[in-house]
């Protein structure tokens, strides 16, 4: 409901009234339908979640993503991840030789914290049916699996200089010379962010400089592989952008996080030239990314996110995004960051939110299709909530809620009243703080 929802009644029963009109069922592939139809041809198809560590978010986008691959010709699924990592699944589904026995152990390369976001036997699925449907098709049409993030900034550095090493050996070695100027803070990005903080110094025309000579060889370059060149292309942006994040990120403020948006939005554009002017794209990122910032607070903090910026880009016919969110259950999160991964409960959503109010309305497990129902009552914000990879759910109530006007924010919402902890693939795994448990999937 409304901030002011607890003194009026009235705002109450409509938004329940809205609720009950709209929610359609979602138990099987079939009844998404309706968000098919109201994708239609729009080329941008942005899926949210309210956790990073929720089995249902991965395993229902998974299965719309296969929908949208086979029914409307998507070419790529791009993710909150790194870009090496993701890479190398991207290589694995393709079916390039060398790319991996099988896709858990691909995964399972995966170690950056928080390594159960991709790391999970919800994305080994996936990947497998991913390689199962680009074994049938040319390699023109095989669907890519690519990183969005901009957080790997030293794996970024390595696989530049790699490829550089093979490729042209003198201009390895300047990029060395140029990335040397991070090596006193040992991939430590918090020394380094803290060092450019005390002092007007940086490493940010070392990491320009790279990307900068790529760029200029990209002809010649490109001779030698248009893929190899694109992914070396990209972790040097990465490491362009990366180095800007973490020295914004220690001033406090917004922008470092619009550094990293717009990062994903700039990544999110060269997957779609790399694959052609008419190339349609599928993003897997929070709630948070996906859902459009100006009808939530952060556009009064001054944030903005993907959801906003593809929006504004490719505009309202082009781009449709999806939210996602539940009232209890498990989760996959730590109490601080770098923490070890605990299944934690997900306590019932607090009174004054959507997902009370959709929960209340016992309409079990339900889809949202917004613009097809009348949605006055839900045009004003409401608490919705939003959880990290860091979380205490003894506290989640103060701090773990955004308001959101929900029609505006998304185009669609897929609800599930009660979800379960996704399925990591590293041990081991605690279980709210207590002893570790041997096997993941233990509830």
């Amino acid at each position: 409901m409304s901030r002011k929802a607890n003194n009026d009644r009235g705002s109450t029963d409509s938004i329940d009234a809205y609720i009950r009109r709209s929610a359609r069922p979602l138990t099987k592939s079939a009844d998404l339908d309706p968000l098919l139809d109201r994708i239609g041809d729009a080329r941008f198809v942005l899926l949210g979640e309210a956790t990073h560590g929720t089995s249902e978010f991965y395993t229902w986008r998974a299965e719309l993503s296969k929908r949208l691959i086979l029914e409307r010709g998507f070419r790529f699924i791009a993710v909150e991840g790194d870009w090496p990592d993701c890479y190398r699944v991207n290589r694995y589904i393709k079916g390039i030789p060398d790319s991996g026995g099988d896709a858990e152990s691909v995964l399972h390369a995966f170690e950056r914290w928080p390594t159960w976001m991709w790391a999970n036997r919800e994305i080994v699925s996936l990947a497998e049916w991913l390689r199962h449907h680009n074994e049938r098709v040319s390699d023109a049409r095989k669907v890519g699996f690519y990183g969005l993030d901009v957080y790997s900034l030293w794996d970024s550095m390595r696989a530049v200089t790699a490829y550089l090493t093979r490729i042209d050996p003198s201009l390895a070695a300047a990029a060395r010379r140029a990335y040397n100027c991070f090596e006193p803070y040992a991939e430590d990005v918090q020394e380094y962010a803290r060092a450019t903080a005390l002092v007007s110094t940086s490493c940010e025309d070392e990491a320009v400089s790279v990307l900068r000579a790529l760029r200029t060889n990209a002809t010649s370059f490109r001779e030698d592989g248009r893929e190899g060149y694109f992914d070396a292309e990209q972790n040097a942006l990465v490491a362009r952008n990366a180095e800007r994040y973490y020295r914004t990120m220690i001033r406090g403020g917004p922008a470092s996080w619009n550094v990293r948006d717009h990062h994903m939005v700039e990544t999110l554009d060269r997957l779609v030239e790399h694959h052609g002017p008419t190339a349609n794209a599928i993003v897997w990122e929070h709630n948070t990314h996906i859902g459009d910032a100006r009808f939530t607070d952060m556009a009064r903090a001054g944030m903005v996110n993907v959801g906003q910026l593809v929006r504004e880009s490719r505009g309202d016919g082009d781009t449709v995004l999806v939210g996602f969110g539940t009232h209890r259950g498990t989760v996959i999160a730590a109490d601080e960051w770098g923490a070890p991964m605990e299944r934690m409960r997900v306590p019932a959503a607090r009174n004054d939110s959507f997902e009370h109010a959709v929960h209340d309305a016992a309409v079990g497990d339900a889809l949202f299709v917004f613009g097809d129902v009348d949605f006055s009552g839900l045009d004003q914000p409401v608490a919705h909530r939003a959880i990290g990879v860091v979380y205490d759910p003894d506290h989640e109530r103060w701090g773990n809620y955004v308001p959101t006007i929900i029609p505006h924010r998304y185009d669609a919402f897929l609800y599930i009243d009660e979800t379960r902890a996704v399925d990591p693939l590293h041990m081991p795994i605690r279980v709210g703080g207590d002893e570790p448990e041997t096997f993941p999937s233990g509830m």
